[in-house]
Formats: structure tokens, sequence, C-alpha cells
């Protein structure tokens, strides 16, 4: 039986890929079956309370299943492939420059298409205005937010830099890491008490659905074509700088301005 399926899927591909989904949404589900049933055993039995729009909670229970599915499978067929092959070809070229040009723009770009960054740096400009930071009107708020958008962005692309540095040199990563922190314990010292969980919090949300695929499989390519270089111990590791510099470029954002 499993061979004459096998042998239909791989007759026609979109019974393949169907297959695929298939196996996907049923991961998916479970997956978040654990948080379904907690959040199910609160609601019922602690707090004795029926669910509010139990249709629309289901109905949107299907879309995140069937979302999450499709971006897996997006990632697979896509966005790594992508990013593997293009860190392949920059590195074969052998111009370091071109290479980490390519390294930055890529986490800056990235980064600034980060819809959890847009939300917390909104959130946090129009806090700062509430708080008496910046001026309590449009234009000053969102150059605010625009700024530390930017700044995020820029301190990814820097730890992206880092990182390919980190590959083609063989630094090792406990010692960039522990430095960084080093790094941001004393910046924490001295910068300003509104700025500096805005910093803490921005280094979180560079690891959301566009940087992490992109970024790592950036590294996994780079560790693969350059000799000596093992994709498991140095072609990971880019995510973790990507979340520290941050911290550290937002604090100092908060001293200067």
């Amino acid at each position: 039986m499993n061979d004459r399926i096998g042998a239909i899927t791989k007759r026609f591909p979109v019974v393949r890929l169907l297959a695929s989904l298939l196996r996907l949404v049923l991961g998916t589900i479970r997956d978040i079956a654990p948080i379904v049933l907690v959040i199910a055993f609160f609601q019922l039995v602690v707090l004795e309370r029926p669910f509010p729009n139990l249709e629309e909670i289901i109905v949107g229970l299907f879309f995140v299943v069937v979302g999450l599915a499709l971006f897996i499978k997006g990632l697979e067929m896509g966005l790594f492939p992508i990013g593997e092959s293009l860190a392949q070809d920059f590195a074969r070229r052998g111009n370091i420059w071109w290479l980490l040009l390519f390294a930055f723009v890529l986490g800056f770009g990235t980064t600034i298409a980060e819809p959890a960054l847009l939300a917390i740096t909104r959130e946090a400009a129009r806090m700062a205005a509430s708080a008496g930071v910046i001026e309590p009107n449009d234009a000053a708020i969102g150059a605010y937010a625009d700024g530390l958008r930017y700044t995020v962005a820029g301190a990814v692309g820097v730890a992206i830099v880092i990182g390919v540095l980190r590959i083609l040199k063989g630094w090792p990563l406990h010692w960039l890491i522990i430095g960084g922190y080093v790094i941001v314990v004393a910046i924490t010292y001295v910068a300003p008490d509104e700025i500096i969980g805005i910093a803490y919090d921005a280094g979180g949300v560079t690891t959301s659905t566009i940087t992490v695929p992109l970024v790592t499989a950036l590294g996994i390519g780079f560790a693969t074509v350059i000799r000596g270089r093992n994709p498991m111990s140095d072609g990971f590791g880019m995510i973790a700088l990507a979340v520290l510099t941050p911290v550290i470029f937002v604090m100092l954002f908060g001293i200067l301005f």
C-alpha cells in the first residue's frame, strides 16, 4: 500500500505537494495541541466559564493551523534554499567586501520588514510621547519610531557581518557572546531608564518570521562552502548575535538622543 502511494506521489507532483502539506498540517495540529489543551483546561475547569464566541475561535484555530503549515512549507521551498544558494555563490566569488555588504544588507532588510519590530517601535513611541520623553505629536512619534526601527535594523546588519566574519575566521562564538553581554551590562548602568526595557525587548523581536529563516540559511550556506567549517558548529549562531547587538545599539540610541 505504501509503495503504491509512493508511486502515485512520484508520478503526480501536485499529489506529492498536497501529501506534504497534509503532513505539515497534522504536525502543526500536534504542535499547538498542548497550548490549546492548557487554555481549554483553565477556561472550563479552573474559571468554569464557557468560551466566548466559540465558533469564531474554532475558525481562527483553523486559520492558524493552515497558515503555520503553509508558512513552514514556504520556508522549506523558498527561503531556506535561496538563502543557502546566495551564501554559497557569494562565498565562491572570493570577494570578502561584496560578501560583507551582502550580509549587512540582508540583515538590515529582513529586520526592517519584521512586523513585530514595527509593532514594538510604534508602541514605544506612543509610550514615550505619553511619558513626556518626546513631543506628543504625530511627527515626533513617527520620527522616534523610525529611529528605533532603523537602529535595530542596522544593529542586526552589523551582527550578520560579525557572524560572517566569525565563520570565515573561525572565531569562537562563546567569546563573542560573553564579550557582547559584558558590554550590554556596562551600558545598562548609564542608559536612561526609559530605554532599557525597550532595548532588551528589541533584541527579542528581531528573531521573528522573516529574519530567522534567511539568516539561518545564510550561516549554513557559508559554513557548507568554506573549507574547514562545520555547518553544525559554525553555521548556527548568527541569530544569537542578532539578538545581542540591538540591545547595545538601542541603549546607545537612548543615550545619544
